[in-house]
């Protein structure tokens, strides 16, 4: 289990993101728009002076269940471990443990 901060560091990434999502993409819009060197540069001070945890790249896929930042499987939002013991008591639809 990860620790509480760590979670809630991680949802204020997430609604800081949200919240900065328009204005970088139409910031990076206009950049490419743009074609004199002296207009992106002031567009791209307007683009760094957003927080740096606004941007996409900061945030981390974490298990929803566990909190968990590693192996994370996208289709579930949960760790390997945890589809693995939802696999093996039938809870997830259509998945199946293979045995051999």
């Amino acid at each position: 289990m990860a620790r509480k901060s760590l979670i809630e560091r991680e949802k204020k990434k997430q609604r800081l993101e949200r919240k900065y999502n328009f204005l970088r993409q139409s910031l990076k819009k206009d950049m490419s728009e743009v074609s004199s060197l002296d207009e992106k540069m002031k567009i791209y001070i307007k683009l760094q002076s957003s927080p740096r945890n606004s941007a996409p790249t900061r945030l981390r896929r974490r298990c929803l269940t566990t909190g968990s930042p590693r192996a994370n499987y996208r289709d579930f939002e949960l760790s390997g471990y945890i589809i693995r013991e939802m696999a093996h008591a039938c809870l997830l639809a259509g998945v199946t443990k293979s045995s051999w």
